[in-house]
C-alpha cells in the first residue's frame, strides 16, 4: 500500500480545497489492502502434508470445528465457556464501546443543536456613550434559546474520523473473534489433555501392577529356594522408579484441570470438568485446511491487522485535513428580556446566521509533525500487519510439521506394540505348556504395557496437535460476502443467528 505525499504548498492546498468543494476529493491517502503474500502452501519447504490433512482452496466445514472430535462432554463444557468465560465477555464488552464510537464519530458528521438559558446582572457606565453626569443603572438581563452548528468538512477530516472509526470497530469484531477462536481451542486443548494424561496414568499402573507381580514371583522362588534375596533387587528398583513416574502426571492431570475451571469461569473448587477419556474423541478422517490465500481470509488476527491498517491510514486523512480552512454554518434564535416576563414577546427575539471560518496560521510545524507521526504509524502497522501473515504460516507449518512426525511416530510404536503383543502370547503359550516360567511371561507383559504406554503418550499429542491445527487454521469459520462498512470475517459460529 502506497501513502501518497500531501502538496505542501499554498497553491496545492487552494486547488486540494476547490475539489473538495466540488464533492470531489477528499485529502489524505485512501486505504487499500496490503499485498497478499505470494506462498502458495502452508508446509515447510520439503515437508510433507500428513494423510488425514486435505488441503482446499476454502476449508469450511458446517457448524463448531471441536464437534469433528465426537465427544458430547466437551460440547458442554464448550457451551459453558463461551457463556461464562471472562476474557471472552470482556472482549465483548469491547466491541460494544468500540461501536459506541463509531457511532458517536457517525453522528458528529451531522448537525448540533443545543439549547441555554443565562441570566446576568449588568451595570451600565452611561459616561462611555457621553452621558456624563447621568446615573449609571444595573439591570437584570435573561436570555434562552438554540443555536444550531455545522461544520461543513470541507477537507473530509470527519469522514475519515467516521472511516477510521469503522476500521477500529472491524478490528475490535476481529480481536472478539480471535478471543472465541482462542477460548475453544484452549478449551478442546485441556479436554483431550486431561483424556491423555488420565490413559498414561492408567498404563503406568498397569505397569506397577507387572513390577509387583514379578515381585511376588521372585519372592515366591526365592522362598522355594530357586534364587538369591539380591534377585529381587532390580525388581524393587523398577517398582520405585516405576511409581515416581505417576506423582508428575497426577500433578500436571490437576492442572489440566484447574486450567479448564478457569476458561469456564469458574474456581477450581467450585467446578470440576468430565473425566475426559481418550475413548470420548475420534480423529476424523480428513482435516480440512485452506491454501494461504484461504487463511487470510480465515484468521481473526490477519484481519484484525489488516483492519489496523485502514483506521491508521484514514488517520493521515484526519492530520492532513487540519491544514486547511474549517468552515462551519452557525445559527441561533434567542429571547432577550429584562425579566422573564418579557422574554417570549415578538419584540424580545433576536437570531444571527452566517458562516465561521478558522484557518491554521502558525503553530510551529505542530500539525505537519502530527501529519508525519501518523504516516509512520501506518508504517508500523503494514509491518506488524505482515509480522502476523508471517507467524500465522508458521504456526500452521508447525503443526503440520508435527502431525507429520506423529504419524510416522504412532506407526513405528504400532509396529512395537504389535510386536510385544505377539511376543507376550508366545510366552504365556509357552507357560501354558510348562515350557516357560512364569517370570518371563510378566517380564513380556511388562514390555508389552511399555509400549503401550508410549503408545497413549503418542496417540494424545496427536490428538492435541489436530486441536492445534484446528485452531490455527480458524477451521469452523465461514465466508461472508465482502462489504468495505461491514465486518469482512469469517464469522464465528457464536456469532451467527
Amino acid at each position: 500500500m502506497r501513502v501518497k505525499p500531501h502538496i505542501p504548498s499554498t497553491t496545492g492546498r487552494i486547488v486540494a480545497l476547490c475539489l473538495v468543494l466540488s464533492g470531489c476529493a477528499t485529502v489524505g491517502p485512501n486505504f487499500s489492502a496490503p499485498q497478499a503474500p505470494t506462498a502458495t502452501a502452508l508446509a515447510g519447504a520439503g515437508e510433507r502434508v500428513p494423510e488425514r490433512v486435505l488441503a482446499t482452496g476454502d476449508a469450511a466445514p458446517a457448524g463448531p470445528w471441536w464437534r469433528a472430535l465426537g465427544s458430547k462432554a466437551l460440547d458442554d463444557v464448550m457451551a459453558r465457556a463461551l457463556a461464562h468465560n471472562h476474557t471472552l465477555a470482556a472482549a465483548d464488552a469491547t466491541l460494544a464501546k468500540v461501536r459506541a464510537q463509531a457511532e458517536r464519530e457517525h453522528a458528529a458528521l451531522g448537525p448540533s443543536v443545543t439549547g441555554a438559558g443565562t441570566f446576568q446582572r449588568d451595570r451600565i457606565n452611561t459616561s462611555a456613550f457621553g452621558f456624563a453626569g447621568f446615573p449609571s443603572p444595573t439591570i437584570s438581563l435573561y436570555n434562552i434559546g438554540p443555536s444550531v452548528s455545522y461544520d461543513l468538512d470541507l477537507a473530509g477530516g470527519g469522514r475519515r474520523r467516521v472511516e477510521a472509526a469503522r476500521a477500529r470497530l472491524r478490528a475490535e469484531g476481529f480481536k472478539a473473534d480471535a478471543a472465541y477462536l482462542t477460548l475453544t481451542g484452549n478449551v478442546a486443548l485441556q479436554a483431550v489433555r486431561i483424556a491423555a494424561l488420565r490413559a498414561q496414568i492408567e498404563a503406568l499402573q498397569g505397569v506397577v501392577e507387572d513390577d509387583r507381580r514379578s515381585i511376588d514371583i521372585r519372592r515366591k522362588a526365592e522362598a522355594a529356594g530357586g534364587d538369591s534375596p539380591s534377585a529381587g533387587l532390580g525388581g524393587q528398583l523398577r517398582l520405585q522408579q516405576d511409581l515416581a513416574l505417576i506423582p508428575p502426571l497426577t500433578q500436571q492431570l490437576a492442572q489440566a484441570r484447574h486450567a479448564l475451571a478457569l476458561l469456564v469461569g469458574e474456581a477450581p473448587s467450585e467446578w470440576s470438568p468430565p473425566d475426559f477419556t481418550t475413548a470420548d474423541f475420534v480423529l476424523p478422517a480428513t482435516i480440512p485446511v485452506g491454501l494461504p490465500s484461504a487463511l487470510l481470509r480465515r484468521r481473526p488476527d490477519i484481519q484484525a491487522a489488516e483492519a489496523a491498517v485502514h483506521a491508521d491510514t484514514a488517520m493521515v486523512g484526519v492530520a492532513t485535513s487540519r491544514l486547511y480552512p474549517d468552515v462551519r454554518l452557525v445559527a441561533g434564535l434567542t429571547q432577550e428580556g429584562l425579566n422573564p416576563g418579557s422574554l417570549f414577546g415578538f419584540g424580545a427575539t433576536a437570531y444571527n446566521f452566517g458562516p465561521s471560518a478558522s484557518a491554521p496560521l502558525f503553530d510551529g510545524g505542530a500539525i505537519r509533525a502530527d501529519r508525519r507521526a501518523a504516516q509512520a504509524q501506518v508504517r508500523a502497522s503494514l509491518a506488524e500487519y505482515r509480522q502476523t501473515v508471517i507467524t500465522a504460516f508458521t504456526q500452521v507449518s508447525d503443526v503440520l510439521s508435527a502431525l507429520s512426525e506423529d504419524e510416522e511416530k504412532l506407526a513405528t510404536l504400532d509396529r512395537a506394540e504389535a510386536t510385544a503383543r505377539a511376543s507376550l502370547e508366545e510366552a504365556r503359550e509357552g507357560y501354558r505348556l510348562g515350557g516357560v516360567p512364569l517370570a518371563t511371561v510378566v517380564a513380556a507383559d511388562r514390555v508389552w504395557r511399555g509400549a503401550s504406554l508410549a503408545r497413549v503418550e503418542a496417540l494424545g499429542q496427536r490428538l492435541a496437535n489436530v486441536v492445534a491445527l484446528y485452531g490455527a487454521t480458524a477451521a469452523d469459520w465461514r465466508i461472508v460476502a465482502p462489504d468495505p462498512d461491514k465486518h469482512q470475517t469469517l464469522a464465528p459460529v457464536r456469532h451467527s443467528p
